[in-house]
């Protein structure tokens, strides 16, 4: 569906809608398309002038109907029209993700590889170049609509998610964001078998930490962010002891079962290097995540704990990245 619509140039804001089904709502005779440009014609709303793809956009995601003689009627689930401007707002951006949850192109531009998490701002962030000049259209439209806003950092490229849309983030588009980080060349059930096991262990690990600060003033900031930002090298942040006023324990999980033993990404091994003696290892054995007295096996610093002591801990090189030189 986006990609119909990216040859347009603006697809609609909050106010141009709200007028528009006003309108069609409280029209005694029939309200058209016709209608609807003369109605918005040389007009200006939310600092914008043309709005040439705002029926279809609307007619795509099902706010409203248009049938061949360009009559404009409510979709059932808009009729009656909502009570006001904002919960037209909230409805319209909750229709757009379920319409579109499937959409390939949506879920390129929100794909692991342009979401991020921002710790200091403790907000999920994408990176503006996600878009593209084809969709900007779409991202002036989530701007508008305030479910995009712009880093609070000018001096980085980057959109972060309203946190009051991220429940509706959470249900809709994280699930797909997961979907697609299995591996083209994995066996697909194995992969899932393994993600649903670090699922496991990291709310465990969540659980075990805000049971560990139970007297911490900001437990809302020990958090799981491995599922927005799959590049940060670890999977959770939390703080080292309860007066700790930052974030300053940078936590990477790996589930097992039987012997403690791991798989270190080359991103993983250069995340410990640098947070050195903030970065730790958690190695939960999923036989006994029911156990009501089981604390995980926790190194702290890893890079010199484990790389730096093979007496203790058997490595074999798995595969290579091996290139020619040009």
């Amino acid at each position: 569906m986006l990609d119909e619509l990216r040859a347009y140039e603006n697809l609609g804001t909050p106010k141009y809608f709200w007028e528009l089904l006003t309108q069609v709502n409280g029209c005694e005779d029939n309200w058209s398309v016709d209608d609807t440009n003369q109605y918005f014609f040389n007009r200006i709303i939310d600092g914008v002038r043309i709005f040439d793809g705002c029926i279809q956009f609307a007619e795509a995601i099902g706010v409203i109907k248009v049938d061949s003689d360009g009559c404009i009627t409510l979709d059932a689930e808009f009729d009656p029209l909502p009570r006001s401007e904002n919960h037209l707002h909230n409805k319209m951006v909750e229709k757009l993700f379920m319409v579109l949850k499937d959409d390939d192109i949506l879920q390129g531009i929100f794909s692991s590889e342009n979401v991020s998490y921002d710790i200091i701002y403790r907000s999920i962030q994408i990176d503006n170049a996600a878009f593209s000049l084809k969709y900007s259209n779409f991202k002036d439209l989530l701007v508008s609509f305030g479910f995009l806003t712009p880093h609070p950092d000018v001096n980085i490229p980057k959109y972060v998610v309203n946190g009051r849309y991220r429940r509706l983030f959470d249900q809709i588009l994280l699930p797909e964001i997961k979907r697609r980080k299995i591996g083209i060349n994995e066996l697909r059930k194995s992969v899932e078998q393994k993600q649903v096991y670090g699922d496991e262990a990291e709310k465990f690990v969540l659980g075990y930490e805000k049971i560990r600060l139970a007297e911490h003033p900001n437990l809302d900031k020990i958090e799981i962010i491995s599922e927005y930002d799959v590049s940060a090298g670890y999977d959770l942040v939390s703080f080292c002891e309860n007066d700790s006023t930052e974030i300053d324990r940078f936590v990477e999980v790996k589930s097992f079962s039987g012997s403690p033993y791991f798989y270190w990404s080359r991103n993983e091994v250069d995340t410990a290097r640098i947070r050195r003696d903030t970065y730790y290892l958690y190695l939960v054995d999923r036989d006994k995540l029911n156990d009501e007295d089981y604390i995980p096996l926790i190194i702290q610093d890893p890079y010199v704990n484990i790389l730096d002591k093979p007496e203790e801990w058997n490595k074999r090189v798995e595969s290579y990245f091996i290139s020619h030189p040009v």
